[in-house]
């Protein structure tokens, strides 16, 4: 498993890194850069122009290693295994897609805006009730839900998929709004990945130790170039997608409340954005509680 492991997690940040170097030139050719708000602070009109879009890269490397790894494992009548695992990656994949197009309409397509926020809503809740149908009728879903650090089980029966569902499109969207300064959502992504993989370990889970590894490659490589200065930003098409696995790496491991625990960087970066939001338009458009939001 350790040898696994590192070959997933080398072979998906070299990867990263080559794709990265071969496609900012050409985001940059195209002036898919980064718009920046003039109500911001000065330095950060710096990053106006910084190509964007680059997450595309690291959702490409890990599809290819994760496909090297499903013929290996079918080659060796192990497919089935791969289940949840390609669940996870088929989750982060539908959302990165969301996130692709809005890039894209924006950017690429220069038009004031992709998707709206309720066709975002709309889009992301069928691919989380694609995903959950799929994890029930595959037998890879437990409606007992454990409390971490606890031996408290609490059978939700049916309910438990409204649970699942607001807990995919809550914590997608965090991630989102998390990726907002130089390096913060791979950092922070950086540091989940390596949770997941030592619970794997742990609890010797193959398949959450596939996603820890693809996490900790994905993110590092990406890093490369995000570090500030940014030479490249990961865009929705990034955020989104890793927002996916990260979640779907909590099914994975069947512990979904961990996330209140191992991502709440990521609640306080949706929390601040949503206070900010909130008291701006109650106010009348006069009261901003941060300087900026996400804090």
């Amino acid at each position: 498993m350790i040898i696994e492991f590192i070959s997933v997690a080398l072979a998906i940040f070299l990867l990263t890194v080559i794709l990265e170097k071969l496609i900012i030139p050409i985001l940059q050719s195209h002036k898919v850069g980064q718009r920046i708000l003039e109500i911001g602070p000065r330095w950060h009109k710096n990053k106006a122009g910084t190509p964007t879009m680059g997450g595309i890269c690291f959702i490409m490397a890990i599809l290819a290693v994760m496909a090297v790894v499903s013929v290996i494992f079918a080659v060796n009548g192990r497919a089935k295994e791969l289940i949840p695992l390609a669940l996870a990656l088929g989750l982060a994949t539908l959302n990165g897609m969301i996130g692709f197009f809005d890039d894209y309409t924006k950017l690429v397509k220069k038009q004031n805006e992709g998707f709206t926020a309720k066709q975002k809503i709309i889009l992301q809740s069928l691919v989380a009730i694609i995903y959950l149908v799929a994890m029930g009728l595959t037998d890879n879903i437990n409606t007992a839900l454990h409390i971490p650090f606890t031996s408290v089980y609490l059978e939700l029966g049916a309910f438990y998929y409204v649970f699942a569902f607001v807990l995919i499109i809550g914590f997608v969207n965090s991630v989102n709004l998390t990726d907002g300064i130089d390096g913060l959502a791979s950092s922070v992504t950086l540091v989940v990945g390596i949770f997941f993989s030592v619970m794997a370990f742990v609890f010797k889970m193959e398949m959450l130790g596939f996603i820890g590894a693809a996490l900790i490659g994905a993110t590092a490589g990406f890093l490369i170039y995000n570090f500030y200065p940014a030479r490249v930003f990961m865009g929705d098409t990034g955020s989104l997608f890793l927002g996916g696995l990260v979640v779907g790496a909590t099914f994975v491991l069947d512990e979904p409340m961990i996330i209140f625990l191992v991502g709440i960087i990521y609640l306080i970066e949706a929390a601040s954005d949503i206070i900010q939001v909130g008291v701006f338009k109650l106010s009348g458009r006069k009261i901003r509680v941060f300087k900026m939001a996400p804090i």
